[in-house]
């Protein structure tokens, strides 16, 4: 299981769980591939995209658990 935190890059998330592109793509993160998003954290894509980050790690560790 992993357990992601807002500091956790948006492309180890997407290693560690390829599924999770479903979640970003509910927050209307669509460009996971460009440049920008691969050095992002959780908590920068968040702040973009007007999500709250404590919120999005939720759902995202709630998914995580489930691998």
């Amino acid at each position: 299981m992993y357990e992601f935190t807002k500091e956790t890059i948006i492309t180890e998330v997407l290693e560690k769980a390829p599924g999770a592109v479903k979640l970003f793509q509910a927050i209307g993160m669509h460009c996971l591939g460009c440049a920008l998003a691969s050095g992002e954290t959780i908590e920068e894509a968040c702040a973009v995209h007007g999500v709250d980050p404590d919120d999005f790690i939720e759902v995202l560790n709630e998914f995580a658990s489930k691998l």
